[in-house]
């Protein structure tokens, strides 16, 4: 039995077996006893004999019979919750930089649930600008802008000089149509932005806007402002409601975006008040300047006005959809998902487009310079006013603070009072009502 045992095994596992003696130890001189004398011969004569199969002949990559086989891929693939490129890439064998190519992407590149992304044919960077728009008020000289992360159409429209109406036409996109970092818009080139004043052929100076006024008799024009309400236009300007929104194709639920030109009805002498209409500034700002008996800087409250009217301005996801979107970059981060859902309900209700006076951005509230943290945490750049981007902003944080604070209830006080300030001073009266609110959120969404 024992010459049948250590014939099986392979030589370099006796030799190492002889060599796991002692080498300091004085050992008696040892015969080999006959049964390993046996099989060492029999184990040489076997090499010899070329019973042993050289490992040069032996294959270094799995048969393809043994291979799990490889879903093939679609033509067009439809993004899901989740899925990145590279992931995409990977689970149909194709190269990342293939599928970036072929889509007009970059590394960089924001990807959205619902977007659609090719992965077979050839890349058409042409396909959007050839295919004229069916409104042709610039054929010609039509422009394209690549759409950036935080940009608006409402914001688009006013930087081209163009209404909103028109940016809508040329790429036929609505009200709720959402744009994505690297889609290109067309909005129809620096001399397309007078064409609405084209039809008073007498009036060459028509481009100049407030001309634009004052030249045609019959209308004039007037570009929405933030705070602005059809309403209010129509009382500024001397017409009735019916008749303005007669004029521009509107109804009264119609929402409005700062940027966008509306016509106003009637004749000059009712526009050529709109330069006097000093009442306008004074209008109710979006972003008050205190909260909670505070007072925040102008220049801070500026900035979360204009935040605010970018978000307003911008389609976003419901409460519902925001609190989906809390959930699963929580779950993706590896943070506690009943956490993140109570600070989002505290900070706004799953609200993204709110904005406070410190200029908290989002679902999430985070400033911009926490923002900033949030992005060297994750590695890229973070958008607080993208509802994604401002998940993974605050979810980053409170990783971060649960990482580096002593217990969980330290790391919630320093998103509310500051990671500092609580180690400093210790929680005060209002960081401990926030503490004990998250707390309770967190039971209710556990």
């Amino acid at each position: 039995m024992i010459a049948a045992t250590t014939a099986a095994l392979p030589a370099v596992v006796l030799s190492s077996l002889a060599l796991a003696e002692p080498a300091t130890a004085q050992q008696p001189v040892r015969n080999i006893p006959s049964s390993l004398a046996a099989a060492m011969q029999a184990q040489a004569e076997a090499k010899a004999a070329g019973a042993i199969i050289p490992a040069a002949v032996v294959s270094t990559t799995i048969p393809a019979a043994f291979q799990p086989a490889q879903p093939a891929a679609p033509a067009e693939y439809t993004i899901v919750r989740g899925d990145t490129v590279s992931g995409i890439a990977g689970r149909f064998g194709l190269a990342t930089g293939d599928i970036l190519k072929l889509n007009n992407l970059q590394a960089n590149t924001i990807i959205y649930p619902g977007q659609k992304l090719k992965l077979s044919g050839s890349a058409e960077p042409a396909a959007p600008a050839s295919a004229a728009a069916p409104a042709a008020p610039a054929p010609a000289g039509g422009a394209t802008y690549t759409v950036k992360a935080g940009d608006t159409l409402g914001a688009i429209a006013a930087k081209h000089n163009v209404s909103l109406s028109d940016v809508f036409a040329w790429n036929n996109l609505s009200m709720r149509s959402i744009i994505y970092p690297g889609q290109k818009v067309k909005v129809g080139g620096g001399d397309a932005a007078p064409a609405p004043a084209a039809p008073a052929p007498a009036a060459p100076a028509a481009p100049a806007p407030a001309l634009a006024n004052t030249s045609a008799p019959a209308t004039g024009s007037y570009t929405i402002k933030a705070g602005d309400t059809l309403s209010a236009i129509a009382s500024r300007h001397g017409v009735k409601l019916s008749d303005l929104l007669a004029a521009n194709k509107l109804g009264m639920t119609t929402v409005i975006y700062p940027g966008s030109k509306l016509v106003i009805p009637g004749g000059a002498s009712q526009p050529a008040a709109q330069p006097a209409a000093a009442p306008q500034p004074a209008a109710a700002p979006l972003v008050p300047s205190s909260f909670l008996g505070f007072s925040y800087p102008a220049a801070v409250v500026s900035s979360a006005n204009e935040n605010k009217a970018l978000l307003n301005a911008s389609p976003v996801p419901s409460r519902d959809e925001m609190k989906n979107i809390v959930a699963d970059t929580a779950r993706r981060m590896g943070v506690d998902t009943s956490l993140a859902l109570a600070f989002a309900y505290q900070e706004s209700g799953f609200n993204q487009r709110s904005v406070s006076p410190a200029n908290a951005i989002g679902t999430m509230q985070v400033i911009p310079s926490s923002g900033q943290w949030a992005s060297d945490l994750v590695g890229r750049k973070l958008n607080l006013l993208d509802p994604y981007d401002n998940a993974t902003a605050g979810v980053a944080i409170i990783r971060q603070l649960l990482a580096t604070s002593k217990d969980q209830d330290t790391a919630i006080a320093g998103y509310y009072q500051g990671q500092y300030s609580v180690s400093k001073y210790g929680m005060y009266d209002d960081t401990k009502a926030y503490l004990a609110a998250i707390k309770a959120h967190q039971k209710n969404f556990s």
